[in-house]
C-alpha cells in the first residue's frame, strides 16, 4: 500500500471536469485507488463517489493506492493533480 497527502489549490476545488480526468488517470492502472477527505474514502474510479465529497480548495486530501503497481498510480495521479494545478 502507497500513500500521500496532497493540498487542493484549484480555485473551485475538485468539481465536475477535474474529477473526471482523476478517475480516467485512476483507471488505467489494476491497483486499487481511493481517495480520502474529511473522514471519507471513495473509490477514485468512481466519478459519482469524488464528486459526493464535494472537495473545496485549500482542503487536504489522501491518494491510497494498493496492489501490483500502486507506486505507478500513485505517482501518475500526482503528476496529474500538479499538470492540471488542482494540487500539490
Amino acid at each position: 500500500m502507497a500513500e500521500k497527502t496532497f493540498k487542493v489549490t484549484a480555485s473551485t476545488g475538485i468539481h465536475a471536469r477535474p474529477a473526471t480526468v482523476l478517475v480516467q488517470t485512476a483507471s488505467k492502472f489494476d491497483a486499487d485507488v481511493n481517495l480520502e477527505y474529511n473522514g471519507k474514502t471513495v473509490n477514485l474510479k468512481s466519478i459519482m463517489g469524488v464528486m459526493s465529497l464535494g472537495i473545496p480548495q485549500g482542503a487536504e486530501i489522501k491518494i491510497i493506492t494498493a496492489g501490483s503497481d500502486e507506486n505507478d498510480a500513485l505517482a501518475a495521479i500526482g503528476d496529474t493533480l500538479t499538470k492540471e494545478g488542482l494540487g500539490e
